[in-house]
């Protein structure tokens, strides 16, 4: 490990050779630079705790200070004076990328560090404009900016940090430690997000809470679900067995109680090495309302690891299952998981939004100008079907948490479907064919015979008592076979 903080170090002063560090023949600084020491003499009683932190660092150990990380160059746009020296509060990833070049680069090509991007989708709509207002006033923002965006959305996905013209960050925008947080450099992305400052602990990063932060919560409850699941029981219940602090920690070699979220997506195994980039370990995002291969999402957004493909990230979750595992169980499961996929795309994903769009459509005949997205109920109902229990039933499947497959996502997708869904686009039926809109009447008629349909395939045709009597049959032996036995 010592070769490896070495070699990083070295590489570090390599890129970054215009400081004038004290330099030893191998490259590793002798000592602190006389920048750092100066920040130092002042911050272990102004910011002591900031300073413990970084004593406890692998940074501290290898003579890397405040200095190295925070140096900032005139015309920088983030750039302020400070005791006669040019520094930035933000440690950007290219900051990072001096000494930390292959983890930024994995990091930066990955989808955590676009996250960001998310700004002006349906999610934000409903931050800044639903539940938000334009209250929040700022030099950036003279117009406005939804305090509900700035922290909801921005605090996990990443603000574009604004800086103001007399150099400071504007407070709508910092601070923020957002995934895909869009720096005043042009980089993407936040290594603070995972890598608490100033400490950077290893065992932190590892602790499944590290990605509860955002991983939480009625669309993406991974944190609920991994601490239902066995891998989460078997964790909490000897994390003093997980070797934590380990420099190497390689699953199956030290360590063996159970994996983290690190470990399947980013640790080392005795086949794979560590990567900063979460999604190549990944065949299916299932964030979107329909499920796609995630390599067909990297290349709708450039990213090299398009070339990377499904199948081949699959082979890679598979070796890091086979630490443990052996092959019939954990094909098994990758089995299971998919059928569930295909269970939810098939029965309420595709048509659910076909009758949707054809909804809408009625909506906005009727409505006219005064039609808006989420002015009515059906918009939520919908949004909560894919947003919400269509999430949950995919992400639960994908990290073995029965309960939350079947109570919180296919239990739920049902109630609302039938109990709600269904009633509403009943009433958006008969709004259209009762309006004096000719239009609305004929696309009301076109949204009554594709409920019709739906409603009378072999997914839903139970609910209108035209269920298959070879399946109905079958159901009921099922049925008192079970009450035969429980007499």
């Amino acid at each position: 490990m010592k070769r490896i903080l070495c070699l990083a170090i070295t590489a570090c002063f390599l890129v970054a050779g215009t400081s004038a560090f004290a330099i030893t023949k191998i490259n590793i600084p002798k000592e602190l630079s006389k920048a750092s020491k100066e920040c130092i003499d002042c911050h272990r009683d102004t910011t002591v705790n900031i300073y413990q932190q970084w004593g406890n660092s692998k940074h501290y150990r290898g003579n890397i200070g405040c200095y190295e990380c925070h140096e900032a160059q005139r015309g920088d746009a983030d750039a302020f004076m400070h005791e006669g020296k040019f520094i930035s509060i933000i440690v950007s990833p290219k900051d990072c990328a001096r000494c930390h070049a292959r983890e930024v680069d994995e990091f930066e090509n990955s989808h955590h560090s676009k996250a960001g991007r998310i700004m002006g989708s349906l999610d934000n709509v409903l931050a800044e404009v639903v539940e938000g207002n334009s209250g929040m006033k700022t030099e950036a923002f003279p117009n406005g900016v939804s305090a509900a965006a700035v922290n909801g959305c921005w605090q996990c996905h990443g603000s574009v940090v604004k800086v103001n013209k007399d150099g400071k960050l504007d407070p709508a925008t910092w601070p923020n430690t957002g995934m895909g947080r869009v720096n005043p450099d042009g980089s993407e992305g936040s290594c603070t997000a995972c890598h608490q400052r100033h400490e950077f602990s290893v065992a932190q990063a590892r602790n499944p809470e590290n990605c509860g932060k955002c991983h939480m919560g009625p669309d993406h409850p991974q944190i609920e679900i991994y601490q239902e699941s066995k891998h989460g029981i078997n964790y909490y219940a000897n994390k003093e067995r997980m070797n934590l602090d380990s420099p190497k920690w390689v699953v199956g070699e030290d360590y063996f109680a159970a994996p983290t979220c690190a470990t399947c997506h980013m640790s080392a195994t005795k086949d794979l090495p560590v990567t900063h980039n979460v999604g190549l370990r990944i065949k299916w995002n299932n964030r979107p309302l329909i499920s796609k291969l995630a390599h067909e999402t990297d290349k709708k957004w450039n990213l090299p690891s398009a070339s990377f493909t499904a199948d081949m990230r699959r082979k890679d979750m598979e070796k890091v299952c086979s630490a443990c595992h052996n092959e019939n169980f954990y094909k098994g499961f990758f089995t299971q998981y998919e059928a569930q996929i295909d269970l939810y795309t098939e029965k309420w994903a595709k048509p659910g939004l076909k009758l949707y769009k054809k909804a809408t459509d009625v909506l906005k005949a009727v409505k006219g100008k005064e039609y808006a997205k989420f002015s009515n109920k059906i918009d939520y109902t919908w949004f909560e079907l894919w947003h919400h229990e269509g999430r949950r039933v995919r992400h639960a499947a994908s990290m073995q948490a029965p309960d939350y497959t079947q109570w919180h996502g296919n239990y739920d997708l049902a109630k609302n479907w039938y109990s709600e869904y269904v009633p509403e686009l009943e009433e958006v039926i008969e709004m259209g064919k009762n309006s004096k809109n000719r239009k609305a009447k004929k696309l009301a008629g076109e949204l009554d015979k594709l409920l019709t349909k739906v409603m009378n395939s072999s997914n839903h045709n139970w609910a209108i008592g035209k269920e298959d009597p070879a399946k109905k049959a079958i159901r009921k032996q099922r049925r008192d076979n079970f009450l035969k036995r429980y007499k």
